[in-house]
């Protein structure tokens, strides 16, 4: 990078933050949820080994057979929980993105939290992931900004890729998976959910580029994608995405059109509900059992996504 085009994207940073706190933006809860329409009653929902966790206005954890409990987050959160990860490397550690800027983390199941990424840019984090081969390194997407990334489990970041540019324009990221596949430059890829449809990157962070079954390098400088024979409804909006840890291959994506799941790293798509879902979580060590935040409440699967009941 040269040293006008650093300064250039230190300035255009400072000023999106600028503009955001002027306009009292940053304390905005931020999702495709509310552009697409229906209430964000859960914005989030993520596994902790056999517990789900729950952003529903507050945060709540439940294992089966147990009554949901509340997560004491408040104090440190600030705002409201945008997203949530988890690692199943590090069973109790949950990452909560906030519409206030920054992350919190607690590394006991919820019971205690801190706030971490103070140095990222004041604005929401739209979608935050951990990297599949190091539960210490982190994935951040922010409002108006771009991909950050943290080695040290938030505690430090540093800006990782500008916001994909797709139809004439930057778009922010709704979703972040990072999935290990032998594809990518290290195995790794960050897929990303946009109003658009779901773009990837290898963890060299070269370019955004879309899903093809050639590897990182053939892919970057490939002038033809090769087509998918059932790819995800053109234009759509990805309110989720994610992968599953235990099949590296199988996604899950929440659109306004339902819930659809792919087998082959997001070349083909298949639609297994219409069920409008505003957040989805996949089980750890069963890519099968698969649960979705909806308008009328969690609704889980045991076969992949071919049916569904009441959580």
């Amino acid at each position: 990078m040269t040293q006008t085009a650093f300064y250039s994207r230190i300035s255009r940073r400072a000023f999106i933050s600028a503009i955001a706190a002027g306009a009292g933006l940053i304390s905005l809860p931020w999702s495709i949820r509310y552009a697409i329409g229906g209430d964000s009653l859960y914005s989030a929902i993520a596994f902790d080994g056999d517990a789900l966790i729950v952003a529903h206005g507050t945060l709540i954890r439940k294992k089966e057979g147990e009554t949901w409990a509340s997560l004491p987050i408040s104090a440190e959160a600030e705002g409201e929980v945008t997203t949530l990860t988890t690692h199943p490397a590090l069973p109790g550690r949950i990452i909560a993105g906030l519409t206030t800027g920054g992350i919190a983390i607690s590394e006991d199941g919820g019971h205690s939290w801190t706030r971490r990424g103070q140095d990222l840019p004041k604005a929401v984090v739209t979608a935050a992931t951990v990297a599949a081969g190091n539960p210490d390194t982190l994935y951040a997407a922010i409002r108006g900004d771009g991909l950050w990334q943290s080695n040290d489990a938030g505690r430090s970041w540093t800006f990782a890729m500008d916001r994909p540019w797709l139809t004439d324009a930057e778009h922010d990221l709704t979703a972040l998976a990072s999935v290990d596949l032998a594809t990518g430059m290290g195995g790794i890829w960050i897929y990303a959910g946009t109003e658009t449809g779901v773009t990837r990157v290898p963890d060299c962070f070269c370019r955004w580029q879309d899903v093809q079954s050639n590897n990182a390098m053939n892919a970057l400088v490939s002038e033809t994608p090769q087509p998918k024979l059932k790819p995800l409804p053109d234009g759509e909006a990805v309110i989720a995405l994610i992968s599953a840890v235990s099949h590296p291959s199988r996604l899950y994506a929440a659109l306004p059109s339902g819930i659809w799941v792919s087998d082959d790293a997001g070349l083909n798509w298949s639609n297994r509900t219409s069920q409008y879902a505003m957040a989805l979580a996949v089980h750890p060590v069963n890519s099968n059992f698969v649960v979705a935040g909806t308008g009328n409440g969690l609704i889980q699967s045991n076969d992949g996504g071919l049916t569904w009941t009441a959580y």
